[in-house]
């Protein structure tokens, strides 16, 4: 009951059972249980845009998630889990220009600028290595800031940058075009579209900070998962399972010193008699003093006389750690929307169908990162060939004529190791034969371009004719040698 509820029952009693009876009404006519108040006393809510809701926890949540990936397996274990399976070998592109020759002219000149001198303005990381460490930031921090530079120490004028989100300058500032909006450090227009960013700068020690620079949004990529149309800024994707990580660190420190504990065999001497002697004149001697507070292997110590022994032993950790990691494992997996085989890496309950299933839902939830990832992948490839075509490293001539059409490529990621070889290509053989899937589709899922395929296997077989082997029958059927002998071919 409120204040004025309580005014009222001391006025007049009748009238504040009424007023209760009557709320206790309105209460039974809500449609939603999950709405009233009767068991969720407790629970109050109030609905707020994205961003009010995230700007005050982000940085604390990016700090606990950041001290956890320092500190924790489990974390590491999560974080590792995305980059193996989002990334993995890495990408490579194909060019579809429709034209073979410009096709690998370019291929050739992308792995190139993919190398860690060309690609990365610190020299230190090659395209593949960058987005590793990208799915990894965005998974801690919530994101991270591609920034094309254009300058002349790589294959061609153009290189990345990487930032963290703590360098956008959360300060106030104007905004740069008259009628945006500075929020975060990133500038927006009416439509929240952003026009803008604004980059902390540090002196070279990364002490102290400088005037922050303006950095226009068509030369930065922001590589972060928006959730709902109001968000404007990152999130860190474990926010949702940092305390269960956390809360199993601390259950497992305190079961590895409760068994650090219990592996002590420590011997106590209890006196039956006091050991300073009797009379005035005997010298007293200091009785025994417990000064450690722990238990060493192998220590004997004295106790004073009347002192007893009380032992705490609390019981059920140790036994019980093993299920209690078993079950937190899988409830952040699930979580993060992976399997719990691939969180912990423990493969003794699973089958082949299970695991098989696990890998199927779990590509199902790596397909929506690899999809935001292939997107930052474009933007930078789209950028490198226009970037190429400028310096002249790329001669089109009507480039800019017919840009979408030599702009066209496609990423294949290097293919992951089957689980059952035999019968995945028995699966494979199959879905072929039965119209399911085509050669292309199989040969894009082993990280093969189709037509390449098909041209080493005609070299193979059109070698394997010119020495005499008839590789097809390898290939397909029985091994047969259609070399003559010299006395063969005599008669």
């Amino acid at each position: 009951m409120g204040i004025i509820d309580n005014f009222i029952g001391f006025i007049s009693p009748g009238w504040a059972v009424k007023r209760e009876a009557w709320r206790l009404s309105l209460e039974e006519l809500r449609n939603y249980d999950a709405g009233g108040y009767g068991r969720n006393t407790n629970w109050r809510v109030a609905n707020s845009s994205a961003e009010q809701t995230d700007t005050y926890d982000r940085d604390i949540i990016r700090a606990r998630a950041r001290d956890l990936e320092r500190n924790s397996d489990l974390m590491n274990a999560v974080v590792s889990a995305y980059k193996r399976n989002v990334v993995g070998a890495g990408y490579s592109m194909q060019a579809k220009t429709g034209n073979s020759e410009l096709n690998k002219e370019i291929e050739k000149l992308w792995n190139k600028w993919g190398k860690k001198r060309n690609c990365d303005v610190t020299g230190t990381q090659s395209l593949n290595q960058m987005i590793r460490m990208a799915v990894a930031r965005k998974k801690v921090d919530g994101g991270i800031l591609f920034i094309k530079r254009y300058t002349d120490q790589g294959t061609i004028p153009f290189q990345l940058q990487m930032i963290e989100v703590d360098e956008l300058y959360n300060g106030t500032l104007a905004p740069n075009i008259k009628g945006n909006r500075v929020v975060g450090g990133i500038e927006y227009n009416t439509f929240n579209r952003p026009i803008g960013y604004h980059i902390k700068q540090y002196d070279l020690s990364g002490m102290g900070e400088e005037k922050p620079i303006y950095v226009k949004a068509d030369d930065v990529i922001f590589y972060f998962s928006k959730k709902r149309p109001s968000q404007i800024r990152e999130m860190s994707d474990m926010t949702f399972t940092i305390p269960r990580i956390r809360d199993v660190n601390e259950f497992m420190n305190a079961v590895s010193v409760k068994e650090r504990i219990a592996a002590c065999l420590s011997v106590f001497i209890k006196k039956a008699t006091p050991r300073e002697g009797f009379g005035r004149g005997v010298a007293k001697q200091a009785n025994a003093e417990y000064e450690g507070k722990t238990i060493s292997p192998g220590m004997i110590k004295e106790l004073n006389a009347g002192d007893e022994i009380q032992v705490v032993n609390p019981a059920g950790q140790g036994s019980d750690a093993t299920s209690y990691t078993k079950l937190q494992q899988r409830l952040i997996g699930s979580g993060q929307g992976i399997s719990y085989e691939s969180v912990s890496r423990d493969m003794a309950e699973a089958t082949y169908s299970s695991a098989r299933q696990g890998i199927i839902e779990d590509e199902l939830t790596y397909s929506e990162e690899k999809e935001l990832l292939c997107e930052i992948l474009d933007e930078i490839y789209e950028t490198f060939v226009i970037s190429a075509v400028l310096c002249g490293k790329l001669d089109i001539k009507d480039f800019w004529d017919n840009k979408d059409l030599y702009l066209a490529h496609e990423w294949i990621q290097e293919p992951k190791p089957w689980i059952d070889p035999k019968k995945e290509s028995e699966a494979n053989m199959i879905a072929i034969k039965t119209g399911q899937k085509t050669f292309k589709q199989i040969s894009a899922e082993n990280g093969r371009d189709w037509q390449d395929q098909i041209d080493d296997m005609a070299e193979v077989i059109a070698y394997g004719k010119e020495k005499g082997v008839d590789m097809s029958a390898v290939l397909y059927g029985d091994v047969v040698v259609t070399e003559e002998t010299e006395e063969e071919s005599g008669k």
